[in-house]
């Protein structure tokens, strides 16, 4: 189990600042939403985590340990894997074949090809099918899937809703309060608002690239949610810091 913070992190996109002066820390099995509006930094941020985009400033730790420069595959052999927005499946490879290119990170572990699909089970027909035509649902179960393959201490899910049906998103979210019985750490972008809130642990919302929200959960409203969302919370400082009572 892993611990993963960021220390003062800047990201940019040429001259947009996507990303500004955010710093937060997730413990080991603790999973934090990421809630905002499109254009809010979350996904950006997400990929400077798992080291697809370098940060202007600041720093990435890993159990204390700064892989700010580490690249992104050294990140996976480390213990941190991404499953994009998108899903970004080969789409003419099986479902197997994309599932077993987690492997490639060398991880030891308990994930299988069996295990993740014990966990998708709506995976386990479309075994041998190509990726390209399968549902939005089962790719979305077949790129959470790959990404189990390499075996991480660090789960970064963007978008897990995205494009989805309410039925298919019941079946995923399912699946995923499963996989956070299993301990591992998880940081997850979602827009919809109470699904996040229902699986997370900590809630942090960002607009325009700050932090103007983070909470734990137990100690947070909807509406306290919604408020900072739309930029009602949190005007007169970046970053609206609510703490858990007893």
């Amino acid at each position: 189990m892993r611990s993963l913070a960021v220390d003062h992190l800047d990201v940019r996109h040429g001259q947009l600042q996507a990303v500004r002066d955010i710093s937060f820390s997730v413990e080991p099995g603790q999973t934090l939403a990421l809630v905002g509006a499109n254009g809010a930094g979350k996904t950006t941020l997400l990929r400077a985590i798992a080291g697809a985009h370098l940060p202007k400033a600041g720093r990435v730790l890993l159990d204390g340990g700064d892989i700010t420069h580490v690249p992104a595959h050294a990140r996976v052999a480390r213990g941190i894997a991404l499953v994009p927005e998108g899903r970004r499946l080969f789409g003419s490879m099986t479902v197997e074949e994309n599932l077993l290119l987690g492997r490639t990170s060398g991880r030891a572990g308990n994930w299988t090809v069996d295990r993740v699909l014990e966990t998708f089970p709506n995976l386990k027909p479309r075994f041998r099918a190509r990726a390209g035509t399968l549902s939005g649902g089962e790719q979305q179960a077949t790129a959470i899937g790959r990404a189990l393959m390499s075996n991480p201490d660090i789960l970064l899910l963007d978008e897990v809703s995205l494009g989805l049906s309410p039925l298919v998103v019941e079946r995923v979210y399912l699946s995923l309060s499963a996989l956070i019985t299993t301990g591992v750490t998880i940081i997850l972008v979602e827009q919809e608002l109470g699904r996040a809130m229902s699986v997370a642990d900590k809630v942090i919302c960002m607009l325009e690239g700050h932090v103007v929200l983070e909470s734990a959960v137990q100690a947070l409203s909807r509406e306290a949610v919604t408020d900072a969302y739309f930029g009602l919370r949190g005007r007169d400082k970046p970053h609206a810091v609510i703490e858990a009572t007893p």
